[in-house]
């Protein structure tokens, strides 16, 4: 085939607000409908404080159309072949598109000061719409369920099973667990038993970190109270609120006892793994200034840094073009592009120039990889059932063999 198969391993749906309501429970409606005005007014603060609201509804003009893709099927897979994308993993969505789910479910779950019962009502409404937004195209679409896993360990394990069942193919946890349990205690086995068992992979996403350090009390009141050096400070340390949670499953034994778990990390971008990888070793390898501390390696199978080759994705939204130089540092196999529909910050809409900005000239096969392949082989897809729709609206694979400046100008 001529053309690249392309997945998108960083997608993110949600209904607006209030459209949320049908699938929330009924004894929960009440609750909703209270925490409804105060959750909209506190996301609007959050976009005004957060985006450039000029650029913000610049980048928006005359296209809210294909941003309805966030909660309209149609105009998604409209989206999607404009794009040359045939198959996308779908989170949740947040501020961008004012919809985030209800009773704080969606990326953070953060547990502390939060009710367990309305947070499970909220993941549980819009694992039920996630559901039903990947049965309108199930070949193209790898939907994730909300698990907020701290409360309640067999309760979990009984809302991953029927996510599986209802056609979600993969779980979404809270990188922060606040007071609660880190992911190296033996008490969360039961969730990677039942992800491994179901062959549905564990998904951190970036956003999430301990705010108020940055930014100071939330919803903010204006931009003008904005710490100086608040946003860079953010973006230096995200990623390791992020990766926070691997790690503590790598050196945890956690794929020791579980070989066959699987683990995406989202939107961070891949530039920290050679340095992670490297640390990994390093602290595994050389052990003479931490002899004092016992041995901490007895109950590892393996180095973690090779644990991480085998178990370990990086969903490597909007890759650039130092982060696929570096591939063989980061690891083309660990990699897979993303195009982080339907956010600003994301390809959309002009993902192929993006594409052929940051991947041109690299050898086919790896290419294959990043795009698609690597993705295919990670969530199990039906690579023959998705050809026909590459061979119809994948990018080009000779356009990326030009020179640079000739496929900026494509």
């Amino acid at each position: 085939m001529d053309r690249y198969l392309v997945v998108s391993s960083d997608g993110h749906v949600g209904l607006r607000a209030p459209d949320y309501r049908p699938y929330v429970d009924a004894k929960y409606r009440p609750a909703f409908d209270a925490a409804l005005p105060i959750q909209v007014d506190a996301t609007k603060r959050m976009s005004d404080y957060f985006l450039i609201t000029e650029i913000n509804e610049e980048w928006r003009r005359g296209r809210d159309y294909e941003l309805s893709g966030a909660w309209d099927p149609v105009a998604r897979d409209k989206v999607l072949d404009g794009d040359g994308i045939v198959a996308e993993v779908l989170f949740p969505d947040g501020v961008t598109e004012m919809n985030s789910p209800p009773f704080g479910a969606g990326f953070t779950m953060r547990p502390d000061g939060a009710s367990a019962e309305l947070m499970w009502a909220g993941c549980d409404a819009h694992n039920r719409f996630c559901a039903e937004f990947v049965q309108t195209a199930p070949e193209r679409r790898i939907g994730l369920a909300c698990i907020p896993i701290y409360w309640d360990v067999a309760l979990a394990v009984k809302k991953i099973e029927e996510a599986r069942k209802n056609g979600l193919t993969g779980v979404l946890l809270p990188p922060m667990w606040g007071s609660f349990d880190a992911y190296h205690h033996p008490k969360y086995d039961p969730i990677w038993a039942a992800c491994q068992a179901l062959a549905m992979p564990v998904h951190f996403h970036s956003g999430p970190a301990p705010m108020e350090q940055f930014f100071g009390p939330l919803p903010p009141t204006d931009r003008d109270s904005v710490p100086p050096g608040a946003v860079g400070t953010y973006l230096m340390e995200v990623h390791l609120w992020l990766t926070r949670p691997l790690t503590f499953m790598l050196w945890g034994g956690v794929f020791t006892r579980f070989p066959n778990l699987k683990v995406a990390i989202t939107e961070g971008t891949s530039a920290w793994v050679p340095d992670y990888l490297d640390r990994l070793e390093f602290h595994y390898a050389e052990t003479r200034e931490s002899q004092k501390l016992g041995d901490f390696r007895v109950h590892l199978a393996e180095s973690p840094a090779d644990t991480f080759r085998k178990n370990v994705m990086i969903g490597a939204s909007c890759m650039s073009r130092r982060e696929a130089e570096a591939r063989h540092s980061i690891g083309v196999g660990n990699m897979m592009w993303g195009s982080d529909y339907p956010h600003p910050e994301g390809s959309w809409p002009v993902t192929r120039k993006q594409q052929l900005d940051s991947l041109h000239g690299i050898p086919d096969v790896e290419l294959e990889a990043m795009l698609g392949g690597n993705a295919i082989a990670f969530y199990g897809l039906d690579a023959e059932k998705l050809m026909p729709l590459a061979a119809r609206i994948g990018p080009d694979k000779a356009s990326f063999q030009q020179p640079r400046a000739a496929a900026r100008d494509l």
